[in-house]
């Protein structure tokens, strides 16, 4: 009976280290493209960067338009030409591949499998699809703020490049 018991301690008492190895288990490659395509990591990355395609055409125009005045006529024609390019000829599949060793660096398998079950559920569905509008929406709220952000201190820059040089003592002739 002592036996027993001694048996059934040792199991409860190693329980938490066999627990721990299973979390410190590092993810395979297949278990993280599993959580990758659960993610809809391809069709995301698709629509991040057309809605940052847009803010960087907006970002652009805004800034183009107050050094120059005004645009070519051709701008916006030609902005979204080169902008549709980009995002077409973005090579999502081979980046997928390589940012997969990130995720095995910073995730164990048991991560992932927990990652994979949330954004499985009806709520994790919901903020993938979510996701990119509330993106859009946020950079159009941002983007004021971090173009007059951008602003500011380009200016405040090109004063101590201005006062450097001031300073700068004069070369010995």
């Amino acid at each position: 009976m002592k036996v027993i018991w001694l048996a059934a301690l040792c199991l409860v008492f190693s329980a938490p280290a066999v627990t721990q190895t299973t979390d410190n288990e590092l993810a395979s490659r297949d278990d993280v493209i599993l959580y990758l395509r659960t993610m809809h990591s391809h069709d995301m990355m698709q629509r991040t960067l057309e809605v940052q395609s847009k803010s960087m055409q907006q970002l652009l125009h805004d800034q183009l338009l107050k050094e120059k005045g005004k645009l070519p006529p051709n701008f916006e024609a030609h902005m979204q030409k080169s902008m549709a390019e980009l995002v077409k000829e973005m090579p999502i599949d081979e980046i997928t591949q390589a940012i997969i060793p990130a995720y095995q660096k910073h995730f164990t398998k048991s991560d992932i499998e927990a990652m994979n079950a949330f954004y499985s559920s009806p709520v994790g569905q919901k903020v993938l699809e979510e996701l990119p509008a509330v993106m859009q929406e946020s950079m159009q709220a941002a983007m004021p703020i971090l173009s007059k952000y951008l602003s500011d201190w380009k200016a405040r820059m090109q004063q101590e490049v201005k006062g450097m040089e001031t300073d700068a003592p004069k070369p010995a002739q």
